[in-house]
């Protein structure tokens, strides 16, 4: 793919984003440049498949280096665009379906190219998001948040155990495997028997992080200088909020997943939702946005200390919306200001990468 392609695929997946911060707004009661009144239920496609996924999707494309690959993140921009168009909601919904099911096949080309564990433990996240996208056809979008995260985390466990093989101990990716699949077992078991499947869930979560921040050679480099330290600090951050989340849906945060301590808190399922989906995944993408723009856009991004910015503010919401939450609602400001923290951190990220760009 040409760099001008390139950038016209990720354009699709910046838009969703934008759309997605936007319907944030909104469903925190706060005043948005746009006031679609669907933006709201749409938000978590928005931001997991239209955005998120897209650059996932373009990555892979782009290392598969095949003009076919790019209808994985062709089809999931338009499908995030489709989403805050007046089209019917199908026709986005159908969108997603197909963009995950092309990213299935980028997956497997590069499964058949070569033979290594961490693409088949991306494949199987990349199953996960085609199903789950195919069941918002029929259910919400909290019935299907376990395949949207499963999708997320095998993804980027996949891509921190393929960054740091040489570190790894003997039989890792035979480790990674069972536990993708220990995590796989999990999210069907939650669609059929949500009881039971819950806090499965949410327990094969924790073993899986724990095993990443175990192995991973961020705990090596947290005590270095720079872009490693830099990095180390967003990935740590990143499995302590997903620890949180694991920790939360074992307890029966999440609605429909059965008893549990949590089962009738009133914001435990928010924090389940945010510590993933922005405390984990944003943090990673924090992290490894040095490394993955270079690679998928074909420009420099030097590391700054100005990139410390955007992580400093997305965590500090983090615990602050947390720690609203924790009141039970009884402090809605640290809620609701914690949360603009976070949009804020994402904008902050994209800023801070314009400007290192255009500024090497």
């Amino acid at each position: 793919m040409t760099r001008p392609t390139r950038f016209l695929l990720l354009a699709g997946g910046g838009i969703s984003m934008l759309a997605g911060l936007n319907a944030a707004l909104l469903l925190l009661g706060l005043p948005a440049p746009v006031t679609l009144d669907r933006l709201p239920d749409v938000h978590g496609m928005l931001m997991v498949l239209g955005f998120l996924g897209t650059v996932i999707a373009l990555e892979r494309a782009q290392a598969l280096r095949k003009l076919w690959g790019a209808l994985a993140p062709g089809l999931l921009g338009a499908g995030g665009l489709a989403l805050i168009s007046p089209a019917p909601l199908v026709v986005g919904q159908v969108l997603l379906v197909l963009g995950c099911l092309a990213l299935v096949a980028v997956y497997a080309a590069l499964w058949q190219r070569a033979h290594e564990v961490t693409v088949l433990v991306q494949l199987l996240g990349g199953i996960l998001a085609a199903g789950g996208a195919a069941l918002w056809l029929r259910t919400d979008v909290g019935a299907v948040l376990p395949w949207l995260v499963a999708f997320l985390v095998l993804t980027i466990a996949a891509e921190r155990a393929e960054l740091a093989r040489l570190a790894m101990p003997r039989g890792a990716g035979e480790q990674l495997m069972a536990l993708s699949l220990l995590l796989t077992a999990a999210v069907v078991t939650s669609l059929i028997w949500p009881a039971v499947g819950g806090p499965f869930f949410g327990l094969s979560l924790l073993i899986l992080t724990a095993w990443l921040a175990r192995h991973d050679v961020a705990r090596r480099f947290i005590n270095g200088t720079g872009l490693p330290r830099f990095s180390a600090a967003a990935l740590l951050a990143g499995y302590g909020w997903l620890a949180v989340a694991g920790s939360l849906w074992a307890l029966g945060a999440v609605p429909g997943a059965g008893g549990g301590l949590l089962a009738n808190h009133p914001t435990a399922y928010d924090t389940v939702v945010h510590a993933t989906f922005l405390g984990f995944a944003m943090s990673m993408v924090m992290a490894h946005a040095p490394v993955i723009l270079p690679a998928v856009l074909s420009v420099k991004l030097p590391y700054r200390p100005l990139l410390w910015a955007p992580l400093v503010v997305l965590h500090t919401g983090m615990l602050l919306r947390v720690g609203g939450n924790l009141l039970g609602g009884a402090s809605p400001v640290a809620w609701q200001s914690g949360s603009v923290l976070t949009i804020v951190a994402v904008l902050l990220l994209a800023i801070c990468a314009i400007y290192l760009v255009a500024t090497p």
